[in-house]
């Protein structure tokens, strides 16, 4: 594992909490030599991600879409950044970039990119690992929803058990770093 990409908020959101965990996870990306891909936002926890990546002398990647690059205030000291025309080349550059991928605390675009991801691997579209970033206990009810998507036969276990969830930063990327591909079955549950 080379790059990990974060998806994370474009806001600071309620908690400090959020803010130390951006900041903490950019600097333990750059002290591992691991290169940061995500989404070249300035503002909120993306701005925080960066900010403590690059202050480690990290190497970080942006990619934005021209119509957000004004919206999320684009990311000007960042090793490479890359506008796309949207938002669909946004998460497929990111993809193409990125060895594994981490979630953070974040909001619709967050779980949009993160939902995505997971799809690919279930679908075998791509078999990077993902993880999520379970700060202050923030994605319990995603983590909920999904055991109760598996018990509904809408999930099978194995794909539900792609995310990883973790509350500590070393200990996810460890898990990521020694992740085995996905399970090369099919998706679809038989009735």
């Amino acid at each position: 594992m080379k790059s990990v990409c974060v998806f994370l908020g474009s806001s600071h959101g309620a908690r400090p909490a959020y803010t130390q965990a951006a900041r903490e996870m950019g600097r333990t990306l750059a002290r591992l030599g691991l290169t940061l891909v995500y989404g070249a936002g300035n503002i909120g926890l993306m701005g925080e991600l960066a900010d403590a990546a690059l202050a480690e002398g990290g190497e970080v990647i942006g990619v934005i879409p021209r119509a957000l690059e004004e919206k999320e205030v684009a990311h000007r000291g960042l090793t490479r950044l890359l506008v796309v025309d949207s938002m669909h080349e946004r998460k497929a550059l990111m993809s193409r970039y990125a060895d594994a991928f981490v979630c953070m605390p974040g909001g619709l675009g967050t779980l949009d990119e993160t939902f995505e991801v997971w799809t690919w691997a279930q679908l075998g579209i791509q078999a990077k690992p993902l993880g999520l970033l379970n700060v202050e206990g923030y994605f319990d009810g995603i983590r909920e929803f999904i055991d109760h998507a598996v018990a509904e036969a809408f999930v099978k276990r194995t794909h539900a058990d792609l995310l990883m969830i973790d509350t500590d930063i070393p200990a996810l990327l460890d898990r990521l770093a020694s992740a085995p591909p996905p399970p090369d079955e099919a998706k679809w549950l038989k009735p």
